[in-house]
């Protein structure tokens, strides 16, 4: 979403002192303006400019990782390492939402509606998903499965958790999500709290 409020440019500087204070994980000096350019350069990607303070701030550094039992994770380090991390492996976790909704396209038979009437090959219908979410707006991972939206220019997205089609809001904001992902235990939320996607395609699935 647009930025509109001067107090939300510090959202993500407010986020990663967050984190830092909760102890969970090192930090590491934060992304330099070059940094930043070389990995949007790299990766066809921009951040919003909360993550991007976060990320300025000071960089998380992975801890040892547990995986939830009865799941296979696609990644041992949650962080992404952006500043020494492997090319392809930063690649792979971009590519994870859109590559999970192909996947359930082809193994368990998901179709969204808004593509029109599903083909009747399931090779045909995996091709047309693969274009249908070619230009969905792309998310950037902040640690494991959990995204916020790309975006120069945009703020105060809520933080989603995806897991191929499973997708829902996991914190109202980056404030927010570092509170929920590494408060313990994390704080109640109230009977009212719905925060929605807001950017396109992606809402769709929540």
């Amino acid at each position: 979403m647009e930025s509109t409020v001067h107090e939300d440019v510090n959202l993500g500087t407010v986020a990663a002192f967050r984190l830092a204070e909760l102890g969970c994980c090192a930090i590491a000096p934060g992304l330099t303006d070059a940094e930043f350019a070389r990995i949007e350069g790299e990766h066809g990607v921009e951040f919003s400019d909360d993550h991007r303070a976060f990320l300025a701030a000071g960089l998380p550094v992975n801890s040892p990782f547990e995986p939830e039992p009865g799941t296979t994770y696609a990644w041992q380090r949650p962080w992404p390492d952006w500043r020494d991390g492997d090319p392809d492996e930063l690649r792979e976790r971009l590519d994870w939402p859109i590559e999970g909704i192909v996947q359930a396209v082809e193994t368990d038979g998901h179709w969204n509606p808004a593509w029109g009437a599903r083909p009747d090959t399931p090779e045909t219908a995996v091709r047309m998903a693969q274009r249908c979410v070619a230009d969905a707006p792309k998310l950037v991972p902040i640690y494991g499965h959990r995204f916020l939206p790309a975006g120069r220019g945009t703020v105060g997205h809520p933080v989603l958790s995806v897991w191929g089609t499973d997708i829902i809001c996991y914190g109202a904001d980056l404030i927010d999500y570092v509170d929920r992902e590494f408060e313990e235990p994390p704080p109640e939320r109230p009977d009212d709290w719905s925060p929605q996607a807001t950017v396109p395609f992606w809402r769709d699935y929540l």
